[in-house]
This record gives structure tokens, sequence and C-alpha cells, in this order.
């Protein structure tokens, strides 16, 4: 797969994270998945699985790998799919978004990746807005373009190795699009993201090892319409059929 090199500036890279627009059928486009299963809903390790859907249905793309979830497990997040019953994503919460979502911007340190997906090179001034209250939350932005101003308060910056003593967790990854509209309080900068230590919880970010994140990344394809799905296994047995996802072992 070819590399691909996107260099964005303030609010174009933002956009991927405030499309606003109903993408359910991209949800029944979809020829790619990534699938992460947990055991309840307060269990934040998981297994990774992708998949491509064929003729014949759904087949495994990539052997299982292990992840990391939010600290305190999985909510329903804001998507894809139709309003379900149960816990619901809020800012803060430790817990990852569950549902069906699209796939952004991949990002990383490196100036080019290997994917299929569209890349965004981080510098010292991009950030993620998590303040709820902003009218850039949820959106990746430059200070330089929007202000230092308007990042004030963010605990997310995107280039945590100069912002955090060297921390490689965002080194590579790509947004995960929960609440594309930017609901106030709804939880913001979803990603899937390089584990900071094998096994450790995030703040509600889906982690893994390096190597599995390059397969994935160098795997994904933004023409077969990719999309991420996250359910604790109970949530995922009763809804499998309905949402034609792929049967399981």
């Amino acid at each position: 797969m070819k590399t691909l090199l996107l260099l964005c500036s303030g609010l174009l890279f933002a956009s991927s994270l405030q499309a606003g627009t109903d993408r359910r059928s991209g949800w029944t486009d979809a020829r790619q998945l990534v699938l992460v299963t947990i055991p309840e809903w307060d269990s934040h390790d998981g297994t990774l699985h992708a998949f491509d859907r064929t003729d014949a249905g759904w087949r495994a793309a990539r052997a299982p790998t292990p992840v990391s979830i939010g600290r305190a497990g999985a909510a329903w997040g804001i998507g894809l799919h139709e309003p379900q019953p149960g816990p619901r994503k809020r800012e803060g919460d430790g817990r990852s978004p569950a549902g069906v979502f699209a796939l952004g911007t991949a990002f990383g340190y490196a100036r080019s990746a290997r994917t299929g997906l569209p890349y965004a090179a981080m510098e010292a001034a991009h950030w993620c807005i998590d303040v709820a209250d902003s009218p850039l939350y949820n959106r990746i932005v430059d200070a330089r373009e929007v202000g230092t101003a308007a990042v004030a308060g963010s605990t997310e910056p995107m280039r945590l190795d100069l912002h955090a003593a060297g921390d490689q967790r965002y080194e590579l990854g790509f947004v995960i699009e929960h609440n594309a509209a930017g609901e106030a309080g709804a939880g913001s900068c979803i990603f899937a993201h390089l584990w900071g230590k094998p096994g450790q919880p995030t703040a509600g970010c889906t982690a893994m090892a390096p190597p599995a994140m390059r397969d994935l990344l160098e795997w994904l394809d933004a023409s077969r319409h990719p999309v991420f799905v996250l359910l604790p296994d109970s949530e995922y047995r009763r809804l499998q059929a309905s949402w034609s996802l792929p049967r399981l072992p």
C-alpha cells in the first residue's frame, strides 16, 4: 500500500472530527471492519479483530490482537448506530465509546506513514480540544492558526513526545469518529493509538502494540469505507445478527 502524506493546518484536519453528517450509508457500504470486543462493560482489556467483507460475507483479515481501552471500561458513544439502552459516554469518565464509528484521519509524529487512510503529520502546535464548552470541542487544531488562547485548558497535545517527556503513545494512530458533531460533554478526542505500557488502560481510547498498529494501518483503505466497532460480549451477542456483524468463535 502506498505511503500517503497529508499536510494539514488549522481547521482542515479538525473537520474530520466534526463532519456532522449522517453516515449510516458508510456503515452499510463498509468493506473493512475493525472490531474490538471486551468481556464486560467495566473491562479495560479486549481483543481487536480485523475483517474484510467479501461476496460470501465477512472473513478475517488479520490475526486477533490484544488491546486496552478506557480504564473504566466502555459506554455507548455517538456514532453511526442508533441509540441503545445502557451507560452513555461522557467527558472525563474514563470509558471508551461503544458502538459503530467511522474512521477518520491517521496521524503520527513522522512526516508520512504507510496507510490507505489520509494521514496528518502532527507538530508541537497541534492540540485536540477536550474543553467541553469550547467552540472547538472535539477538534484537532493548530494553535498557530486558532491562537494560543483557543487551546488553553486542553489536556490533549498531539505531540506527547514534545509536551510529556518523550511519550510515544501518539507516535502513530487514527481518529475514531465518536461524537463527530461535537455535542458538549459527550466525549472527545477518541483515538486508536500505541500502548504506553503493554496492557495499560487509557482515558477512553483504544491502545495496542506498535507492530499491531503498523499492520492495521497498512491494511486500512479509506476507499473501502472502514468502520470501527467496540462492544462488550453480551451486546455483541445481542446485536450481531441485526447489525450484520461477523460471527466470532
